[in-house]
């Protein structure tokens, strides 16, 4: 959900201009970690409305109509180690994604436990142990990464056109 649905990064940046006055470039956090590119990172995923206020990625909301009516999805996301990201994440779901049920809705620990026939994720730690098809979400942490087995999408109508 995070990076692939909502856009985070836009949160850090505004957390950390509202924090600590820096506004930083995109391209200055190619390459790094989340951790690595905002100094209090930690704090924002912590900070109550970080997850429920983040905005939707562009294109997310109708690529997603389309492929909930071809394919059984299901939103699967971390939720566990930021206590308050698992109902900011519920409410956010309904609020932009109202077409899902509760039903679609997967809010978990580790995404380990995890089967099915595609994974759309924006981290490797996630896509590397999938046995099924995996496309990886461009996300400045993993631009410098080659994909390996996993196909790259950049934006959501790039995963229209492999998946639809």
């Amino acid at each position: 959900m995070d990076g692939v649905l909502a856009d985070v990064y836009s949160q850090f940046r505004k957390y950390e201009k509202a924090d600590l006055g820096i506004v930083q470039e995109a391209a200055a956090v190619v390459g790094k970690t989340e951790r690595e590119a905002f100094r209090n990172v930690r704090t924002y995923v912590n900070t109550p409305g970080f997850f429920l206020e983040a905005p939707v990625m562009p294109g997310s909301v109708e690529v997603m109509a389309h492929l909930n009516r071809q394919y059984e999805v299901y939103i699967v996301s971390s939720a566990m180690e930021f206590p308050l990201s698992l109902y900011e994440k519920y409410r956010w779901l309904q609020q932009h994604f109202p077409f899902l049920s509760w039903e679609q809705l997967v809010l978990c620990g580790s995404k380990k436990v995890v089967h099915g026939d595609i994974m759309l994720d924006d981290h490797f730690k996630n896509l590397d142990h999938f046995g099924g098809r995996t496309l990886l979400y461009s996300q400045p942490h993993n631009q410098m990464k080659d994909p390996g087995k996993h196909v790259r999408v950049a934006s959501w109508q790039e995963v229209a056109g492999v998946l639809l």
